[in-house]
């Protein structure tokens, strides 16, 4: 079992819960860079919660 495979095992049933750790890692990372990166941190984020959708929604990619 590969390691993308184990998270998403992990991940299913608790989509809820890593979408806020997504958000809340996101917003420390854009603390720490004072800003200078938030439309790349905001994008990023964007990515990993539009990537839990199509999971939750059964597609694959």
């Amino acid at each position: 079992m590969s390691m993308l495979d184990k998270l998403k095992s992990m991940l299913k049933g608790h989509e809820d819960t890593a979408r806020k750790g997504i958000d809340k890692a996101g917003d420390a990372v854009d603390r720490k860079t004072g800003g200078k990166y938030s439309d790349k941190i905001d994008s990023a984020q964007q990515r990993l919660s539009d990537q839990m959708d199509k999971r939750q929604d059964g597609s694959d990619r």
